[in-house]
C-alpha cells in the first residue's frame, strides 16, 4: 500500500515539468500573436495616413478614442474569430456520441462560451467608440442619449448593437448544454453573429455595393473560420483525435483559403478602382502587404497538408505545435493589418457618392432606356447568387463524377435540370435586367416570377439531395458526424417535418406574394443591400420548398397521394392568379418612397409600370403551371404502372408457389360482396314478403 501511495505524487511531478513547458509555450505563442496583431496594426494605421492629425476646422474625438477604436476592433475581432473557431472545431471536427459532443468538445464549448462574453463586451465598446469618432466628440463629453440614438438609428451603431446581443445569445447558449444539435445551432448563431459589421462601413457605402458587401461578408465569415479553427486546433493538440480533426480542418481550410482569396481580391479591386492604385496609394500598400501575408499563410497550409498531418497520424505531433504558432502569429498579423485597412481611406472617398443620389442609393448610376441588349448585358455581378452558384454547379459535378468513377449511372435529365437552374438563378441575379429590376416594378416583377417559378422547378428537378446521398462519403471515425450525417439529421428534423406540410409550403409561398406587395415590406428591403439579397433568397426557397413538396423526388419531403397533390397545385394556381388580379385591381402605388425616388425620367408613370408588373404576375405562371401539371400526372401514371408491377409480381409468385396473394384476396373479397349484394335471402337484408 505504502508503495504506490509514495510512487504516485513522484510520477505527478515527473509529469508536471512537460506540462509548465507547454503552458509557457502557449503564453508564449499568444504573447508573440497579440504583439504581431498589434505592430502590423499600428504599422498599418501609420502607412495607410489613419493617423494622419486632423483636419482644422473640423472636430477632433481625441487621442484616446483615435488609439482605442483600432485597438478594440482588433480585439473584438480577434474574440469573434477564436469564439467561432472553437464551436465549428467542437461540433464538426471532433468525434461525440451520439447524442453529445466529445470531452474536448465540451471543453471548447466552455471556452467559447468565454469568448462570445469578451466579444459581446467589445462589440458594446466600439459603439461608444464609434459614436465618439464619427462626431469628433471627446468620449467625456459624450451623452447617453447620444450613444443610445446612435445604436437604435444609425445603420452602423444598430449593427454593433446586434452583433454584440448575438455574441452574448452565444455565451449563454454555448453553456446550456452539450448535445451535438445544439452545438450547431451555437455555431451558425456566431457565424451569423461575424456578418453584421461587414454591411456598413466602406462597403456598404460604396458604389458598386452588390460586390463589396457580399464580398466582405464572405471575405471576414471565411477568415473566421480559417483561423479559429487553427486556434482550437491548437488548445487540443495534446489530444489522440488531433489526427483526425486536423485531416478534416485541412480541407476546410483549403476552401476557406479559396473564398478568402477571390473575396478579397474582389472588395480590394471596388476599394481601389484601378489596379495602378496598388502602388501609388497608401491603401493599395496595405493591400499588397495583406495580400503577401495572405501567400505566405498558404504556403504554411501546404506544408500542414503535406507534412505535419502524417506526421500527427505517426504520433509526433511537436512538429504540429512549431508549426501552428508560427502560422498564428502570421494570421494576428494579417487581422492587424485588416484592421488598419478598415480605418484607412480609400482611392475612391465615400464622399464621392453623395454627389450622386442614385448611385448611393443603387451602388450604380442610373441605366439608359431598356432594351434586349441592355437586360441580357451590362452585368450587375452580385458576389452572393455568384458564389451560391459556383458551388451549386461545382459540387454537383463533382457528385455525378464520384457517381460515375463508382460505376454508377445519373440520369443526365437531372444533371441538365440543375445546370439549367442555376444559370438560370444567376441570369436574372447578374445580368443588366438585376439593374432595372431596383429601378422599375414590372422588370422586378419579372425577376420575382423566374426566382419563385421556373428556377425552384428546374432546381427541384435536379434531385440535388438523393445525389448527394448517394455521392457523400461517410467519415473513417464513426462519432464524427460527416456532410451525409448532418444531411440527414436536416432531412429528418421537425423542420422539414413542419416546412414540408403542404398547407404550410403552400402559405409560405403565398404569403411571399401577398405579404410583399400589399404592405410596406418592398420598400423596406429594397433600401438595404442585405435586405434585398434576403427578398430574392427568400423567393428562390419558397419556391422551391412547394415544387419539392409537388414534384420532388428527394427524400425528406412527405409523400402525399397525387391526387391530392394536383389539388395543392390547382390552389397555388388559384392564388397566383387571385394575386395578379388584386394587384391590377391596385391604384396606389407600391413602395412609393423607394420607386419615387428611383424613377427614371425614360419610363412611364409609376402607376403604369405597377399595372405592367402585375400584368406580367397574371400570366407569367402559366406556363410553369401547366409543366407541373404534366410532370404531375406522369409521376401520378408512373406510380400506378408501379404499383400495378408490384401487384402482377406478387400474383406471380402466388402462381408459383400456390399460395393466395393480396390480389387474389381483394378479388375474393369483391366476388363475395356481390353475391351477397344479390342474395335476397340476406341475414341481415329486409325480409320480403
Amino acid at each position: 500500500m505504502t508503495g504506490p501511495l509514495l510512487a504516485l505524487p513522484a510520477g505527478r511531478s515527473r509529469s508536471a515539468a512537460p506540462r509548465a513547458r507547454s503552458a509557457a509555450y502557449d503564453w508564449l505563442t499568444v504573447v508573440a500573436a497579440c504583439a504581431s496583431g498589434v505592430a502590423l496594426l499600428l504599422l498599418g494605421l501609420r502607412v495607410g495616413g489613419a493617423l494622419t492629425a486632423a483636419i482644422p476646422g473640423l472636430p477632433d474625438a481625441g487621442p484616446a478614442t483615435t488609439w482605442a477604436l483600432p485597438v478594440v476592433r482588433l480585439l473584438s475581432d480577434g474574440l469573434a474569430t477564436v469564439t467561432v473557431g472553437m464551436l465549428v472545431t467542437s461540433t464538426f471536427l471532433l468525434p461525440g456520441d451520439e447524442r453529445t459532443v466529445s470531452p474536448h468538445g465540451y471543453l471548447l464549448l466552455r471556452r467559447a462560451s468565454l469568448g462570445a462574453l469578451g466579444w459581446a463586451i467589445t462589440a458594446l465598446s466600439l459603439t461608444v467608440l464609434t459614436v465618439s469618432d464619427l462626431l469628433g466628440q471627446p468620449l467625456a463629453t459624450l451623452s447617453p442619449a447620444t450613444v443610445v440614438s446612435f445604436a437604435t438609428t444609425i445603420s452602423q451603431g444598430q449593427s454593433l448593437m446586434l452583433q454584440a446581443g448575438l455574441a452574448l445569445t452565444v455565451a449563454l447558449l454555448a453553456r446550456a448544454g452539450v448535445s451535438r444539435g445544439l452545438a450547431a445551432t451555437v455555431t451558425i448563431l456566431a457565424l451569423v453573429a461575424v456578418l453584421p459589421p461587414a454591411f456598413t462601413g466602406h462597403s456598404a457605402g460604396a458604389g458598386n455595393h452588390q460586390i463589396a458587401v457580399t464580398s466582405l461578408a464572405l471575405h471576414v465569415l471565411a477568415a473566421a473560420v480559417w483561423i479559429g479553427g487553427l486556434v482550437a486546433l491548437v488548445m487540443v493538440r495534446r489530444s489522440r483525435l488531433l489526427a483526425e480533426a486536423a485531416t478534416r480542418y485541412g480541407r476546410l481550410a483549403l476552401g476557406c483559403f479559396v473564398a478568402v482569396t477571390v473575396s478579397g481580391l474582389a472588395n480590394a479591386a471596388v476599394r481601389l478602382g484601378a489596379v495602378d492604385q496598388l502602388w501609388q496609394s497608401r491603401y493599395g500598400w496595405l493591400v499588397l502587404g495583406k495580400l503577401a501575408a495572405l501567400l505566405l499563410l498558404g504556403v504554411l497550409g501546404a506544408v500542414h497538408r503535406s507534412r505535419t498531418v502524417p506526421a500527427l497520424r505517426a504520433g509526433r505531433s511537436r512538429a504540429f505545435g512549431r508549426l501552428a504558432a508560427g502560422e498564428l502569429i502570421v494570421f494576428a498579423a494579417t487581422v492587424g493589418l485588416a484592421v488598419a485597412l478598415s480605418r484607412s481611406p480609400t482611392p475612391i472617398p465615400d464622399a464621392g457618392i453623395d454627389t450622386d443620389p442614385i448611385t448611393e442609393l443603387l451602388g450604380f448610376p442610373m441605366p439608359a432606356a431598356p432594351t434586349a441588349g441592355n437586360l441580357l448585358g451590362q452585368p450587375l455581378p452580385d458576389m452572393f447568387f455568384l458564389t451560391l452558384a459556383a458551388l451549386g454547379v461545382g459540387g454537383y459535378l463533382a457528385g455525378v463524377r464520384r457517381m460515375h468513377v463508382a460505376g454508377h449511372r445519373w440520369p443526365v435529365a437531372r444533371t441538365a435540370s440543375w445546370l439549367g437552374g442555376m444559370l438560370l438563378l444567376v441570369a436574372a441575379t447578374d445580368l443588366g435586367v438585376a439593374r432595372y429590376a431596383y429601378v422599375l416594378f414590372s422588370v422586378h416583377m419579372a425577376q420575382h416570377m423566374v426566382l419563385s417559378m421556373l428556377v425552384p422547378i428546374l432546381l427541384v428537378g435536379g434531385a440535388p439531395v438523393t445525389l448527394a446521398l448517394r455521392a457523400l462519403r461517410r467519415p473513417a471515425d464513426p462519432q464524427v458526424r460527416g456532410a451525409r450525417e448532418w444531411l440527414l439529421i436536416a432531412l429528418h428534423s421537425r423542420a422539414t417535418r413542419l416546412l414540408t406540410h403542404p398547407l404550410v409550403a403552400l402559405g409560405i409561398y403565398t404569403a411571399s406574394l401577398f405579404g410583399l406587395y400589399l404592405s410596406d415590406l418592398l420598400g423596406v428591403l429594397m433600401r438595404s443591400h442585405l435586405g434585398h439579397l434576403a427578398m430574392l433568397t427568400h423567393f428562390v426557397v419558397a419556391g422551391c420548398l412547394l415544387f419539392w413538396v409537388l414534384i420532388g423526388v428527394d427524400p425528406g419531403r412527405r409523400r402525399l397521394p397525387h391526387p391530392l397533390l394536383v389539388i395543392i397545385h390547382l390552389a397555388s394556381m388559384m392564388a397566383h392568379g387571385f394575386f395578379g388580379l388584386v394587384l391590377m385591381q391596385t391604384t396606389t402605388v407600391i413602395a412609393p418612397d423607394w420607386y419615387t425616388a428611383v424613377h427614371p425620367t425614360w419610363a412611364s408613370s409609376l402607376l403604369a409600370d405597377q399595372k405592367l408588373g402585375a400584368g406580367i404576375a397574371w400570366a407569367f405562371g402559366e406556363l410553369p403551371a401547366v409543366l407541373v401539371m404534366v410532370i404531375l400526372i406522369r409521376q401520378w401514371i408512373r406510380a400506378d404502372h408501379r404499383e400495378q408491377g408490384r401487384l402482377d409480381r406478387a400474383a406471380d409468385r402466388a402462381d408459383a408457389t400456390g399460395a393466395e396473394d393480396d390480389l387474389a384476396r381483394y378479388n375474393a373479397f369483391l366476388a363475395a360482396a356481390g353475391r351477397t349484394d344479390g342474395d335476397p335471402g340476406r341475414a341481415d337484408g329486409p325480409d320480403r314478403p
